[in-house]
């Protein structure tokens, strides 16, 4: 089982190397407030002073800290040298001639022997990222410390839990360094160290609190008291560290930091120890078997250890479906073009007939948030069409005094015996004409939806054409073309429907009734209404404000002009004007429902033939003309940075994966065990 560890280590690196945090490795996190004592609890498990120190926010950067055990030098230069059984390939460092180094992700290939000098570096390091105005960033340095004193461990260090804004710090770093905290705290793979000081009330302890805030049980909370020695004389922590005052599963272990003395003499932390055991002996003797820092390094392998193997059933999990997915989607992004021919041939193809599919309504992805294709075809030639010519009144905008006037023109100075057919024809004509209007407006909604279509198609059908957008905005270009071509044929043969039906008005049409009984029917009716002493519902035309001579008086000081008008405005209808109203009126009504059957039923074929299915048969000849070309194959189909960039982000994770899955199959059930 103590192979986990360094699998774990592994892993971390290969998913570094990309960047990535989609997987949550097991890990320790360490909190607490500033000058609680975290770094010389780190320090006193590495066995070497390597930590900025300092007044204020020293750690402004999360620290992930990688403790890997070597052999000493001598045995390593032994099997160097070819003298002894080969060693394990994660502890072989050829070249290496130091008993302990350390390396940082972000110095690739270099080593660093001198511990003062990777205190140096994260100190630069965090300058670097973070500035010097002890301001925080959340991005991680990487630190590996090789030393046959450590034992395998993997911890994070973050900054100290803060109160108040010092110096040019911002005013909300306490919400800050809290909210990066709890990103690290929250991954149900992470094991968490809660560092509290002894000489300060349990009870109020920051790392505690935000410990429970993710962990309420503290399943996974290791509470480590420091500064032992620092206790009031006469107290003790002997209540904390036996979990009577607030009770931690997976324990409680006191510490004896150096102090500030100690550090300035440059104690060495081998003495330190040997000074924590006595004073643990002197003080705590119950508990000195386990309490100090080595007995904390050993506990937090173990239970590193014993939670990197719960874990790995579910990460194994985990890392076999991101493989699925991200070469799911690889394959989405295509493979390099190599023949430019094939390719381009490939993608025309698929958007034609994605194109056409979405207007049979057969494509793969069927929208069910609204109308597309040939759905909102449909509904534009029956609802939208449909119900506008419905909407259309057979004697909107005609009044009887146009009737009147119309009739009256088409007698000439001879009183009619019977109504004119010329009038008839005239006032229907101009009836028939308001059909125009909607019919091309339906040839346009049409039109429109063709052209959404082109869209719905780049989206959801062709994911090549986002490889491409050259490729793209050519298809789009020569779509649009040939819709933009059929426009004026289809609108042409709209306008020409309706001119036919002005052309010759059929009076001899089966639908159309006949003349001569509407006129015996409003007789027969008027007839009737005369002799129930009723007044026909439509008898006037205007209120009677004129004198019996049928002309209206002139406003004052206006002289009368008998040439003003054809048919006087003020005056009562003759029952015989009424008769010939009423049988234009029918006349009109009859013959334009005719019509506007013929226009609702004609006028969708025709944008059918000459708009949809021409598009539909001749597309794919279009697009191939146009693009088929040698000169422009190489331009064409030059991939757009984002989709090259994605892919190649995609196919390092996809490796990384792999090498994930290969490190975790390597683990075999009998070494959880």
């Amino acid at each position: 089982m103590e192979t986990l560890i360094p699998t774990i280590n592994r892993l971390q690196e290969v998913f570094l190397t990309v960047g990535a945090e989609i997987i949550q490795l097991p890990q320790i996190v360490v909190v607490g407030s500033q000058s609680s004592g975290k770094s010389s609890v780190l320090e006193s498990l590495v066995g070497r002073d390597f930590l900025p120190r300092g007044s204020g926010i020293v750690t402004r950067r999360p620290l992930v800290l990688q403790l890997i055990n070597v052999p000493p030098l001598q045995e390593r230069l032994k099997i160097e040298n070819g003298n002894g059984v080969k060693q394990n390939a994660q502890n072989s460092f050829p070249g290496v001639k130091a008993e302990e180094w350390g390396t940082f992700l972000h110095c690739k290939n270099q080593i660093f022997t001198d511990f003062q000098e990777i205190c140096r570096e994260i100190e630069a390091e965090t300058e670097r990222s973070s500035g010097s105005n002890k301001g925080i960033s959340p991005e991680p340095i990487h630190l590996k410390i090789f030393s046959p004193k450590v034992l395998n461990l993997t911890l994070v260090d973050l900054p100290g839990i803060t109160k108040v804004p010092v110096g040019d710090q911002p005013e909300d770093i306490e919400a800050q360094v809290q909210g990066m905290i709890l990103s690290f705290i929250s991954n149900p793979n992470s094991l968490i160290l809660a560092v509290s000081p002894a000489n300060s009330d349990l009870a109020t302890s920051d790392a505690l609190k935000l410990a429970r805030e993710v962990d309420p049980d503290g399943r996974r909370t290791l509470l480590v008291i420091s500064k032992l020695d620092l206790m009031d004389a006469g107290t003790d922590a002997l209540e904390v560290l036996l979990g009577r005052v607030i009770p931690v599963r997976l324990g409680i272990i006191g510490v004896v930091n150096r102090s500030q003395h100690d550090i300035n003499t440059q104690k060495s932390l081998e003495d330190s120890m040997r000074d924590e055991q006595a004073f643990l002996q002197r003080h705590y003797p119950s508990l000195a078997s386990r309490a100090g820092s080595r007995y904390l390094a050993k506990t937090l392998s173990r239970l590193l250890m014993h939670h990197i193997r719960d874990c790995l059933p579910e990460l194994k999990t985990r890392v076999t479906v991101l493989s699925a997915q991200y070469q799911a989607r690889l394959n989405s992004y295509g493979q390099p073009v190599e023949d430019h021919s094939a390719t381009l041939l490939q993608i025309v193809t698929k958007f034609a007939s994605d194109y056409c599919n979405t207007i049979e309504g057969t494509a793969r992805h069927i929208q069910t948030s609204e109308l597309c294709g040939g759905a909102r075809i449909c509904y534009i030639f029956h609802e939208t069409f449909g119900r506008t010519l419905q909407s259309i009144d057979p004697l909107g905008g005609l009044t009887e005094l146009d009737i009147l006037t119309a009739i009256r023109n088409a007698t000439g100075p001879r009183p009619a015996l019977f109504v004119p057919e010329v009038s008839f024809e005239l006032l229907v004509k101009r009836q028939i004409k308001r059909l125009e209007e909607p019919s091309l407006r339906c040839v346009e909604l049409v039109h429109e939806e063709l052209q959404r279509i082109i869209q719905h198609c780049s989206s959801f059908s062709t994911q090549e054409l986002l490889r491409f957008p050259k490729l793209h905005d050519s298809i789009v270009e020569v779509v649009t073309g040939l819709l933009r071509k059929r426009l004026p044929i289809a609108n042409e043969m709209v306008h020409n429907l309706v001119a036919i039906e002005l052309a010759y008005v059929n009076t001899k049409h089966p639908d159309f009734t006949d003349a001569a009984q509407v006129s015996a029917s409003v007789n027969s009716q008027q007839a009737e209404a005369s002799d129930g002493g009723k007044r026909w519902k439509n008898d006037k035309v205007g209120e009677e404000k004129a004198p019996a001579t049928g002309f209206g008086s002139p406003s004052k000081g206006q002289a009368i002009n008998l040439l003003d008008t054809a048919v006087p405005v003020s005056r009562k209808l003759s029952a015989k004007e009424q008769r010939d109203c009423e049988v234009i009126q029918r006349l009109i009504k009859c013959y334009f429902l005719i019509v506007r059957k013929s226009i609702q039923d004609s006028v969708p074929k025709t944008v059918m033939h000459f708009l949809v299915n021409f598009v539909k048969e001749h597309l794919q000849s279009e697009l191939v003309g146009q693009l088929y070309k040698q000169p422009l194959l190489q331009e064409l189909l030059i991939e757009s940075q984002d989709t090259a960039q994605q892919r190649i982000e995609v196919a390092q994770m996809l490796e990384a994966l792999k090498k994930a899955n290969n490190i975790i199959s390597e683990i075999r059930e009998t070494h959880l065990w």
